[in-house]
């Protein structure tokens, strides 16, 4: 299948300042994401998972390694790749005097595909107080806008960082309506979507990224995964059986692939998303 997102051996080192050393933030990763997938990214806090985004949409370039937008660099991103791109950074980043109406039509002026109807009607689903200056609103609707800009022209590519986090669960619910529902049925759309509220992910991902200090630690189509990812309790670290993934020392349980598996099977334990996060990170 074709990558809607391609990065290869991409690495990133942040400077800390004069006389101090540079710091290890991503470190070569490797990772195909195809058109029409939707793609969790997880991890803890300070796992890379912001940094990782900000690369690839140009906003920090990387020490070394490429990644690839719809064909593009991410480095020199084209016109023609930004207009069907759509992104919500972590933080949103609206004009404080500014309120939705005049927001969305600052942002109508660089997209060919903006269609004020469909805004307007996303906008009501998310029950965004559109008259309202921007510095007037409150986090959650702020948050709301930052992801009706994102959305507004219907791009092929959709990058959201955390973009729910100050959403209450009704708000959540209908940001997912609007995030499926509101699309041109001829083409897929790609999405990948950094967020700790693995339980919602769970219900809308096709694939899902396991990020841990700046390196992927597991990257699959959350069905497989689901199916075949099981927890094996072991209180002393096992030998390197085939199959083994990871071993907890604080869980005293190792995670294992059945589809190689060659250890004891009677006493594996399937894990949702929520069991599988905490066994790759305790």
């Amino acid at each position: 299948m074709t990558a809607a997102i391609d990065i290869q051996h991409l690495s990133l080192r942040r400077s800390m300042g004069w006389r101090k050393p540079d710091v290890a933030v991503l470190h070569d990763l490797t990772l195909s994401i195809p058109e029409g997938a939707v793609v969790g990214l997880v991890g803890r806090n300070g796992a890379g998972k912001t940094s990782l985004i900000r690369c690839l949409v140009g906003l920090e370039l990387p020490s070394a390694g490429t990644s690839r937008l719809l064909g593009d660099d991410s480095r020199t991103l084209r016109a023609d790749t930004l207009e069907r791109l759509g992104y919500g950074p972590q933080s949103p980043e609206l004009l404080g005097w500014l309120d939705g109406h005049a927001h969305l039509r600052k942002f109508a002026t660089g997209y060919r595909r903006y269609d004020v109807e469909r805004a307007h009607r996303i906008a009501r689903q998310l029950d965004l107080p559109m008259a309202t200056a921007a510095a007037h609103l409150s986090l959650g609707d702020q948050q709301k806008l930052s992801l009706l800009l994102a959305l507004a022209h219907d791009p092929d590519l959709l990058i959201l960082d955390e973009p729910v986090a100050s959403l209450d669960p009704l708000a959540r619910r209908e940001f997912m309506r609007a995030l499926f529902n509101e699309r041109s049925v001829e083409r897929a759309r790609t999405v990948l979507l950094s967020s700790h509220l693995l339980s919602d992910l769970s219900r809308v991902v096709s694939h899902v990224v396991f990020l841990r200090e700046g390196r992927v630690q597991l990257f699959g189509a959350w069905d497989e995964l689901s199916e075949h990812l099981r927890a094996w309790p072991c209180p002393t670290q096992p030998a390197l059986l085939q199959g083994l993934v990871h071993w907890s020392a604080v869980l005293r349980q190792a995670v294992v692939d059945t589809r190689s598996w060659t250890g004891p099977v009677s006493d594996l334990q399937a894990m949702d998303m929520d069991n599988l996060f905490e066994a790759l990170n305790a």
